[in-house]
């Protein structure tokens, strides 16, 4: 089982100038090796295996850079060329730009190349870098490899990817379970009534960014102040992000340390946010990050996520009767049956989520008549 822990690096100048170097190297190995197979395919038909050794003589600059930097460079070709064979639908590999705001190098732990120790990181090439550890490493874990990335306010940060052995838990009988139904408003519903309060970053943000995006649109293009503009809001962008994944990840955590089985819907947010034009809250939501953070924290603790048919009337289902309400409109908030029923539309849904959830998954009944 692998784990990423992920931290703050504060690299002095030269290791900033390292990194950039690193950073140009792995995009135009990248982009020769595709631009080369490419143009080999097109003439002969067949597919060229190229390795960025054969690159080093013609470009003496490539030996500065780390060289494992560089082979991950052509892992990553291959892993893209994998990805289109198997799936058309992803798209053929594209070249990577020089514009591009986010920037990255992978390398791999070899014969001690990368040491964590009292606070500091030894990379290859780059010696000792300053880094803040806001947590320790589980024992037992062995470090495989580093990520490092320049995000767009020009911050690095570092994620090190370690392997353990996957620990086999007795199964054990589920004792809780929760059903949870997608909100704009709030992110999710779950089936006991309780509504997860998202804040809203993006929107709350919405006004600051809309500012300085002004005062940027006015600035000449390669300034001075266009960069320092520039930088201003990428930080506004970054602490959105920032914001919005320690809210899914506390929300995910604390869902997994609760329930046994979890229920969802599997929905394609992507076409929810083109068809219903609903595109900027359903992408400050990130519902689709939640539930994968939501996945493998399930999965790390033995725990069941269920994913229900995204077509299954979860909505105009009543949760008391089973009676299906087909009128049912999106502009109604509550859910009103002729058997009396009347609650809230989503906590109706998530109920039923619920109990389609455990029925797809083959549990005994008295887990719902403990829920319900």
């Amino acid at each position: 089982m692998n784990t990423v822990y992920r931290f703050r690096i504060y690299p002095n100048k030269a290791q900033r100038e390292l990194f950039a170097k690193t950073f140009g190297c792995v995009r135009f190995v990248y982009n020769r090796m595709l631009a080369e197979k490419k143009a080999y395919y097109e003439k002969t038909g067949k597919s060229l295996n190229v390795t960025p050794a054969r690159y080093k003589s013609e470009f003496p600059w490539l030996k500065e850079v780390d060289s494992l930097a560089l082979c991950n460079a052509q892992l990553h070709l291959q892993t893209a060329y994998k990805k289109f064979f198997r799936d058309a639908s992803v798209g053929f590999p594209k070249f990577k730009s020089k514009k591009k705001t986010v920037r990255n190098y992978t390398t791999n732990y070899v014969n001690g190349n990368i040491v964590l120790q009292n606070g500091k990181l030894k990379l290859p090439k780059a010696g000792w870098v300053r880094m803040k550890q806001h947590r320790k490493m589980e024992e037992g874990y062995q470090l495989k490899g580093a990520t490092i990335t320049q995000e767009a306010d020009e911050r690095y940060y570092v994620a090190l990817l370690y392997s353990c052995e996957e620990t086999v838990n007795e199964s054990k009988k589920a004792e809780s379970a929760i059903g949870l139904d997608f909100s704009m408003k709030e992110l999710y519903v779950d089936s006991n009534g309780n509504h997860a309060a998202y804040p809203h970053f993006f929107q709350n943000a919405q006004q600051k960014l809309a500012k300085e995006q002004r005062k940027l649109s006015h600035c000449e293009q390669g300034s001075n102040r266009y960069k320092k503009q520039k930088k201003k809001v990428a930080r506004i962008h970054t602490h959105i992000a920032h914001q919005r994944k320690d809210f899914l990840h506390k929300e995910s955590r604390k869902i997994t340390n609760s329930y046994d089985i979890v229920c969802i819907e599997d929905l394609n947010m992507k076409e929810m946010s083109r068809e219903m034009r609903f595109g900027k809250r359903v992408h400050d939501n990130s519902w689709g990050r939640f539930t994968d953070f939501l996945a493998y924290k399930m999965e790390r603790a033995d725990k069941k996520l269920i994913r229900i048919d995204r077509w299954y009337p979860s909505s105009k289902t009543c949760s008391c009767c089973g009676k299906i309400k087909e009128d049912l409109q999106l502009g109604d908030r509550i859910y009103e049956c002729a058997c009396g029923n009347r609650m809230d539309r989503d906590e109706n849904a998530a109920i039923n989520i619920c109990r389609e959830g455990i029925r797809k998954s083959g549990m005994k009944l008295d887990i719902e008549k403990k829920i319900f």
